[in-house]
C-alpha cells in the first residue's frame, strides 16, 4: 500500500500542485511532507501524520516549518 500512496502523491505533485501555485503557509509544503510521512513512516503513520498536518493547514494558521517527525525504533530488552 505505500508504493501506490508514493506514486500517487509524487502525481499530484507533478500534474496539480503546480496549478495552485506557492500558496502554501508551511515549509515543506503538504503535499511535500505527505510524501517524505508515508516515505519515512510507512502508509498507515504516514497518512495520519499528513491528515493531522493537512487539519492544521487554514488561513488562520501562523505557518512556519513543520518537519516531519523523525523515526524511533522500539528498544529491545538491555
Amino acid at each position: 500500500m505505500k508504493y501506490p500512496l508514493i506514486w500517487f502523491l509524487k502525481a499530484y505533485r507533478l500534474f496539480i500542485s503546480p496549478l495552485y501555485g506557492q500558496v502554501c503557509r508551511y515549509h515543506p509544503s503538504c503535499s511535500a511532507y505527505a510524501l517524505e510521512a508515508v516515505t519515512v513512516h510507512g502508509s498507515i503513520r504516514g497518512s495520519w501524520l499528513a491528515v493531522r498536518r493537512l487539519a492544521r493547514c487554514h488561513p488562520w494558521a501562523a505557518g512556519g516549518y513543520d518537519p516531519v517527525p523523525t523515526r524511533t525504533t522500539p528498544t529491545r530488552g538491555v
